[in-house]
């Protein structure tokens, strides 16, 4: 199989499945992840309905074994980080690829990701939203955008990387070596730890632009700006220098 895609989820109901129709018409030979993480706006009960439809199986894949669409319902709020982690320890795919459950990345950019790792021969490939003119041009001047490229340069810095984007979520990598990172942030922590880890095993990461629709907190947004700013920060000190 060619691609893992891994899906965290939390209170998606809206757009989940909408993502799911996207990720589902990219032409590439893949399998889907989707990790509820103790959801309460019916995203669940959503999840649950399709395992039943046999659309989708179980984490234990006994079940509607022909589905290439995985449902794992955590019994825990673990977040986000804690269900990339539960998804890729079950993933079987070449490479792996987390997708946000929103609609501000576009999974047709899978393509030109896997076409550089593939020209290039790479490890990891990051969708960048902070290189090219039209997606960086696009984004409002917020303190998210000024967020990305702070840590992007507090990364670079620690790591000698020329990394323009270090908070993607689009990053790709190969199974074998995203499984073999030791993983262990449980939050938003978790995408800086990956770039920290790769890094310190001196694994170039490539970079090519991306497409990029943000959304606002009244639209959903989670992050926010300071607590997991500072959070990002100490993730990637602490894994420079531990």
């Amino acid at each position: 199989m060619k691609l893992s895609v891994l899906i965290p989820v939390y209170n998606e109901r809206a757009t989940l499945g909408e993502i799911l129709r996207r990720v589902q018409e990219v032409p590439v030979e893949k399998e889907i992840i989707v990790v509820d993480n103790c959801s309460t706006d019916g995203t669940r009960e959503d999840l649950l309905a399709m395992r039943e439809a046999g659309q989708a199986k179980g984490e234990t894949g006994d079940e509607n074994s022909a589905a290439r669409l995985r449902i794992v319902l955590q019994s825990e709020n673990l977040g986000k980080g804690a269900s990339v982690r539960r998804a890729l320890s079950l993933a079987r795919g070449d490479w792996v690829i987390v997708q946000d459950a929103d609609l501000e990345y576009d999974p047709r950019d899978y393509l030109k990701l896997l076409a550089l790792a593939e020209r290039k021969n790479a490890v990891a490939v990051f969708g960048s939203r902070l290189r090219g003119g039209e997606s960086r041009n696009r984004q409002p001047r917020t303190a998210f955008y000024y967020g990305r490229v702070g840590l992007s340069v507090v990364f670079r810095v620690l790591y000698a990387s020329p990394l323009s984007d270090v908070a993607t979520c689009y990053k790709l990598m190969r199974r074998e070596t995203a499984q073999s990172l030791d993983l262990r942030g449980s939050g938003f922590d978790l995408d800086f730890e990956i770039s920290a880890r790769l890094r310190r095993r001196g694994i170039r990461i490539w970079e090519t632009p991306i497409s990029y629709a943000p959304r606002t907190e009244l639209e959903g947004k989670k992050i926010r700006v300071v607590r997991d700013g500072l959070r990002a920060v100490w993730t990637l000190v602490k894994y420079r220098f531990a």
